[in-house]
């Protein structure tokens, strides 16, 4: 670690090309802010980015980035993480990506208490290829791919990942830097799983879900929950559909934290050294399977 930086130091070569207006200033802003409070390098942390508009930040932010193919963030976190567990590895991805594509893999990564941090953008919409719903958009939303309203239920993805073991699971809203970058620090610094959904309005093809709409129904957290049961019950408040959205309550903030061996600490193969730091010869496969022989 070192003493706090500049938050502009994570500018990567690139200015951000996104729309007017987009949430996804807001949650950059936020996360070069948590970064530069921990006094992390932008070459000691790992970055993986999925398929849409928070994809592109992959060339905005400055680091060790790997752009994924649609839903693969997680899976390719996972693998640099159990290589080089000293160092953050975080996922940004969308709600189209990780709540579509990669939901299997999200859960996954979840169950196994991996050491990744998921940063989702959750603008409920197919952003990047103009505006299809997507696994969070609202019953009864219209857009290109539902012109008669979207049909299903939204998935909460809160209450998926705290049903399959995640260890932090939390949201913010993109309006909400300061609170959002003290999110994404704990987030940082928590050894296991952590789920941050971002509120991330999109000003071009979400016209219900908007800035002005989240700043109407959010309210911070006071306190964590203590207990699992209270933190499904507050992440299951949400408005049921944009046709009533003038009625509940959006809670924001950290809804569940827990401290438990994460996936890396129980691998026999990594007990004397790092994947990384081990020469090719020293891996071998009764290391692999030691409880089975």
């Amino acid at each position: 670690m070192e003493i706090k930086q500049d938050p502009e130091r994570f500018n990567g070569p690139q200015k951000p090309t996104w729309c007017p207006g987009c949430g996804n200033y807001g949650l950059f802003s936020a996360l070069k802010k948590a970064l530069a409070g921990l006094g992390l390098r932008p070459d000691k942390i790992m970055f993986f980015f999925g398929i849409g508009c928070s994809g592109n930040m992959c060339c905005f932010l400055r680091g060790a980035g790997f752009h994924s193919l649609h839903g693969r963030g997680i899976p390719v976190a996972i693998g640099a993480k159990i290589c080089n567990p000293t160092s953050p590895a975080i996922v940004v991805a969308g709600d189209g990506d990780v709540y579509g594509e990669g939901m299997n893999h999200l859960l996954a990564a979840a169950r196994g208490n991996h050491d990744i941090k998921v940063i989702v953008h959750n603008n409920m919409v197919y952003g990047l290829t103009t505006g299809q719903a997507s696994p969070t958009s609202e019953k009864g939303f219209l857009s290109k791919s539902t012109p008669a309203g979207v049909i299903e239920y939204p998935v909460n993805p809160l209450s998926l990942v705290l049903s399959s073991g995640g260890t932090f699971v939390a949201r913010g809203f993109t309006s909400e830097v300061d609170h959002l970058a003290e999110i994404f620090e704990k987030a940082i610094k928590h050894v296991g799983f952590s789920l941050v959904d971002v509120l991330q309005p999109c000003v071009t093809f979400n016209k219900i879900n908007t800035a002005e709409f989240y700043k109407s129904h959010v309210y911070k957290l006071q306190k964590q929950e203590q207990d699992f049961k209270g933190a499904l019950e507050k992440a299951s408040e949400w408005p049921q559909t944009h046709e009533n959205a003038d009625r509940g309550r959006i809670p924001i903030g950290i809804f569940w934290q827990k401290r438990q061996k994460a996936y890396h600490e129980n691998l026999p193969q990594l007990k004397d050294s790092f994947l990384n730091s081990q020469s090719i010869e020293k891996i071998k496969i009764e290391n692999v399977y030691p409880l089975y022989t």
